[in-house]
């Protein structure tokens, strides 16, 4: 919802939760948030604290005009933005960007590999067929990483190889939030924060969950 209407369910100026949202996201409390959930389901679940494989894929978006930018993809016949992230195999992503929509995706995911190649990542990035090509190939070298382009479907019926499929129930679960639906950010730092508060939400909700089970057991 608008940050006025926020402020008038809670009581605070809307001016001071903006302040306080854009200062969060300026000292990277989401991301760092986020990580540390997505650490602490994956020991929960059994599995090692860091992915040896991510998936990579990216969602265009319809932009109002007031977003940072905008573009046209000519694949979906959509003006917006395209939001690039790379997930592991619980759904949960790693990285996050956003270009306008007539970004090529060899060229969009390029900050994504470069973020969580910093993270100290080093290991297969798979991805659909559009992400073939000796550029990509080049620059995921550089961070140590090796992107695997593989076919998802075949003649028009998707086919889950792999954990390619997981990325498809990650876009799946944003499209519940409005806010995601129709980009209205002003710039891509707040968009990647409101992605990141999204899947906050969900994780935080998957522990919620798992910790009576535990109990009970």
């Amino acid at each position: 919802m608008q940050w006025r209407a926020i402020g008038q369910l809670t009581d605070i100026p809307f001016g001071t939760l903006y302040t306080l949202f854009a200062r969060w996201t300026r000292l990277g409390l989401w991301r760092r948030l986020l990580d540390r959930l997505r650490r602490t389901w994956r020991l929960a679940c059994g599995d090692t604290a860091e992915p040896s494989a991510v998936v990579i894929d990216s969602r265009t978006c319809p932009a109002a005009p007031s977003c940072f930018a905008r573009g046209v993809d000519g694949g979906k016949k959509i003006r917006g933005v395209k939001v690039h992230i790379a997930v592991e195999k619980y759904d949960i992503p790693l990285a996050i960007d956003a270009a306008p929509a007539n970004v090529h995706d060899t060229r969009g995911i390029v900050p994504v590999l470069r973020q969580f190649a910093g993270c100290g990542f080093q290991g297969p990035a798979i991805g659909d067929l559009g992400y073939r090509g000796e550029r990509l190939a080049k620059a995921a070298e550089t961070f140590g990483i090796t992107v695997r382009p593989i076919a998802r479907g075949r003649k028009g019926v998707f086919i889950p190889t792999e954990i390619a499929w997981v990325v498809e129930r990650s876009f799946s679960w944003i499209r519940r939030y409005r806010r995601l639906n129709t980009i209205v950010e002003r710039t891509k730092e707040h968009l990647v924060a409101f992605v990141q508060i999204a899947f906050i939400s969900i994780l935080a909700r998957h522990l919620k969950r798992f910790v009576p089970q535990e109990v009970s057991a």
